[in-house]
This record gives C-alpha cells, structure tokens and sequence, in this order.
C-alpha cells in the first residue's frame, strides 16, 4: 500500500492508460444509459399490466435480471413483457457477465498491474548519492562489472531506455534507471557531476553520443568507454572519454602473451611501480616434480611463488606444495628478478611450427598481431572468407574438421588458441584439440564465466574470459584502495600494518598459513621493498601489498586488520 499513490500517479500520467480509462468510463456510461432505459420501459409495460411500482424497484429488477439472479418476486404477465424480460436478461449476460469483465480488465486493470510494475523501474537517483558507478550497456560485460563492483561495496546503476529491460535487471537483483543516454537531463537526475565513473559499453556511435551529453554535465567525471573498431578510439576520444579500451583486442593480446616457446618463460600480467606481477608455466622447467619450498626459486633469483593456477583453481603457494608440469605459477619480482628467473629455468624450447589459432575474429587477430611482433609463426584457421587476407597465415575451413587441422599443423604446433565467441563450439574445440594432442598448450577464450570451470575440465590449460577481464581493467581504475585485480579470483590489496602484526617478523606472522595470501612488497614511505626478508620485523603504520584470492583476502583482513 505504501507504493500505491506512486502506482496510481505513473498510472493516470500514462497516455495509453488515460486513453484506456476514457474508454472504459464511455463503456460504464452506456451500460448505465441502458439500465435507465430499461428501467423506465420497465414501468411502462408494468402500468399497462396495472401493476405500480417505484422507481427504485424499476432499477432493481433490470439489475436482477440483467445480473441472472432473477428472484422472481417481480414477474410480469403479458407476452410483450415476457418478451421484454428475455431481452434484458440476454442483454445483461452481454454487457455484465461478457463485456463489463473483459473491458475492464483490458482497459483498467491490466494497464494498472502494468504500471504498478512500470514504477518498479527507477528514473531518478537521490539527491545526495555520490561515488556511484554508472554503467550505459548491460551485455555480459556490464553484468560482470556489476558483480565485481557490489563485492567492492560500491554503489552503481544501469541506465537503460526500456521499461522491461529495466525491469527485468530489476528482477535479476541488479540496480537499473530508465533513462535516455542522449539527454542531459537523464544524466542530471542519475547525479553524474558526483559520480566517480560513467562506464560506456553499447555501440561505438551511442557510446560517442553518450560521451558527448555527459560532457554537457560534468567536465571532471571519469568517462570509460569501450571501442569496437579501431577508428572509433580517437572519436571516442574527442566526444569526452577519459578512457578508451579495446577490449575484443586486448583479448587476443592477453591470449597471445600466456603461448609457450617465446624464449622467455615468464609473462608479466601485472605491475605497480617496479614491483611486476608475472605467470610462468611450469612445464618443460627444471620445477616441476619440486616443492615450493624446495624449488631454489628465492636462492636463485630473490623471488616467492605467491600463488599456483591448477587446472583454472587458484591454489596457496604453501611449502609443501607440489608444481606438477600443468601448474601456472604466479611469481612477484623487479624486471631484474624476471630475468634470473629465465635464466635459472633456461630458455624455452624454440617452436618448430606455428601456434595454431582457431578463429581469425578480433580476437584471432589481435593474438596474431601480437605473435608476429614477437616474430613467432601462427597459422589461423577460419571458415569466413571475408575474414581471410593471405594464404600465408590462413587456412580455409572449419576448425571441427581433422583434414583442415592437420592441413594447419595440429600435429607440430606447440600451442592452440581457440578464440570464437561461441563458448559451446570452445569447449567442443577444446576437447577435439586435447584428443587429438594430449601434449599441447590449450589456450582458450571464454565468452561467459560460467563456462571457465568447464572448459579447464575440458582440458583447456588457460582460459581468458572476456567480461572479467574488461570488468577487472575498469576495476583497477575505479578503485586505487584496491590496487589490482589481477583475473578471476586474484586481487593485489595494500593493508596498513596493525597491532596484530606490529613487531612480528613475516616468518612468525605465518600469513601465508593462516590465510593462503602473500606479502609481495613492504612500503615504507616512497621506498617499497620487494619480496620482503621473511625475518624482516613490521613496523606499525608501514603498508603491506597484499596478493591472495578473494576469500584468502577476506580471511586476512578479519584476522589481521585492526
């Protein structure tokens, strides 16, 4: 009840829903005409009968028969006046029982439950709600982004232009406004000028208009904004981004940087100042069969594993753990330790074929692109046409196909990305590719989260999702607390030491145990310390890096944060 007066203002605010009730009170006006009429020819046949009655009786008994309750203690005699009384009765079971029903439901009460749900949808936020994301596009990305920024306890909104569409993200648990992105008074009632970001992930030409009417009401506002085509970056630009991604290509990028044989082992995925977060795969190194705690990695090169991808399962780089040749570790070191690191594993073996990429899309492209700038052959297989451009590097047909695979050189390539946008054709590729190599390195694109696990299972040795990769790049700018959110599941977080930890060396602080997270830095003023000295003591107030899993994160700041 307590909705019901906003209900009934959206309600009697609605065109259709006045033209609706006009209708309806043109309906009831009618019938109320008929039983008038009726009632006075009611009177007349009852006086030629010599029967006398009220007025109120005459509308009593067309409502009684009309109504087919017909009690009978008021009948008439005359065959005219029976005639009469069937052809009220026949009308009333039109007008009462057939179309009274149905035009009111169809003009009044299917309208209202339309509206009260209509007013469900948000077109404003309050006056005093600041620090908010706003997010333009709710395509997977968007949804992603969602998720990521309520476990930061962020505060965001959808903006879309349908009513429905509102209404169903309403329903899924998310926060949507109804609003349209090219008029600046959307934008003054979603608070913009105190927003901390405005996120822009629809087309190219909505995402330029868009940037352009935010402009018209906050020139300081962060604006991200995502770019299909390459030629829209510099236009995106111009209209007022602040910052303009690819995301389809930096996809391809990130797939390309994770292959095997590029002489160095290491990747960096991550870096703060000199500090460099990197993944290594174990395989073909002196590492594996190794634990942790027995690899010599920190006596060689002054670097700590801090974490193992084990079949797409972040794992605590515990002592006793054992890295098996599927393990991807996560080492944290200056570009100096990096290098040692190369050189105390040795050079990967040299690629005596291509890298074999199924699917020459933008992601396809991209990974190619960044494979011939490391001067590593790749061979593409795509079943378009109009996405071939030379005889070199492509091959026509399908990557479901065994003829064209081997024609590719399944049989030779050290590594295989599956990059189309169908996450079912992935997982189907992912398989044959394990079968058919039971060696190779699989690298494969996830289009959805939820088929991550899956494709890892399938046999994937890397999966790259899409949305939480570009969720994580818009995460990193909008929260500076945070420092990094690596990929799925592995943030980078900086605590102030607190009386738990104060004067406690890092050996007895027993972090890594307790919680699965590692301490990878130690900062004291401009001067931060890599891969801290285990018997290093922490002083009060002095700022730890923090790398672990989510939950592992959760665990540290409820156990040591005072």
């Amino acid at each position: 009840m307590k909705f019901l007066p906003s209900q009934l203002l959206y309600f009697f605010h609605d065109r259709r829903a006045k033209r609706n009730l006009h209708s309806l009170i043109r309906f009831i006006l009618f019938l109320c005409l008929f039983i008038g009429a009726s009632s006075v020819l009611f009177h007349i046949l009852m006086e030629m009968e010599g029967q006398h009655y009220s007025w109120i009786t005459g509308v009593y008994w067309t409502l009684t028969v009309m109504s087919t309750l017909g009690f009978g203690d008021i009948t008439f005699t005359s065959d005219i006046g029976m005639v009469f009384t069937l052809c009220v009765l026949m009308s009333g079971i039109v007008f009462l029982l057939v179309m009274l029903p149905f035009t009111f439901i169809q003009f009044f009460y299917a309208p209202f439950l339309e509206a009260q749900s209509k007013s469900r949808a948000a077109r404003e936020l309050p006056e005093e709600t600041s620090g908010h994301l706003i997010i333009i596009g709710s395509d997977r990305v968007a949804l992603s982004l969602a998720t990521r920024v309520r476990q930061f306890n962020y505060q965001y909104c959808f903006l879309v232009n349908d009513v429905n569409h509102a209404l169903d993200l309403v329903d899924q648990g998310y926060k949507a406004v109804v609003g349209d992105s090219d008029n600046p008074q959307t934008y003054s009632l979603l608070r913009a000028d105190q927003a901390a970001m405005v996120v822009l992930l629809s087309d190219d030409m909505k995402n330029t208009n868009a940037a352009y009417t935010i402009r018209e009401v906050s020139t300081d506002v962060q604006v991200v904004a995502n770019a299909d085509s390459e030629e829209s970056v510099d236009i995106l630009q111009l209209a007022g981004s602040s910052y303009v991604f690819q995301f389809m290509y930096m996809l391809g990028e990130m797939l390309a940087r994770r292959t095997l044989g590029t002489g160095a082992r290491s990747n960096v995925i991550g870096n703060i100042n000199k500090l460099n977060i990197s993944e290594a795969p174990a395989m073909d190194t002196p590492l594996v069969g190794r634990t942790v705690k027995d690899c010599g990695l920190r006596d060689a090169t002054g670097m700590n594993i801090v974490g193992l991808w084990e079949h797409g399962r972040l794992v605590p780089a515990r002592p006793e753990t054992v890295i098996s040749s599927k393990t991807i570790m996560i080492m944290a070191g200056t570009e100096e330790q990096l290098k040692a690191y190369d050189e105390f594993v040795g050079e990967a073996p040299p690629m005596d074929a291509p890298v074999l990429i199924l699917g020459g899309g933008r992601v396809g492209q991209s990974a190619a692109r960044v494979l011939k700038q490391r001067n590593i052959d790749y061979m593409i297989v795509e079943k378009n046409p109009k996405l071939i451009h030379d005889e070199i590097h492509y091959i026509h047909g399908s990557a479901s196909d065994l003829d064209v695979l081997k024609a590719a050189g399944i049989d030779s390539a050290p590594s295989v990305f599956i990059t189309t946008h169908n996450d079912d054709l992935n997982i189907y590729l992912t398989i044959y590719c394990r079968r058919l190599r039971p060696d190779i390195q699989i690298i494969s694109r996830a289009t959805f989260d939820r088929n991550i696990t899956i494709l890892h299972k399938a046999g994937a040795d890397l999966v790259m999702s899409y949305a939480t990769m570009a969720a994580n790049t818009i995460i990193n700018l909008l929260s500076p607390g945070k420092v990094m959110t690596l990929t799925e599941g592995l943030n980078i977080f900086r605590v102030e030491v607190g009386s738990s930890l104060a004067d406690k060396t890092l050996m007895e602080s027993n972090i890594r145990n307790d919680t699965g997270c590692s301490i990878i830095a130690v900062s004291r003023g401009e001067e931060m310390e890599i891969n801290p000295d285990p018997m290093l003591p922490l002083d009060k107030g002095t700022s730890l890096l923090v790398i672990g899993a989510a939950e592992d994160e959760r665990r540290f700041l409820d156990k040591y944060q005072a």
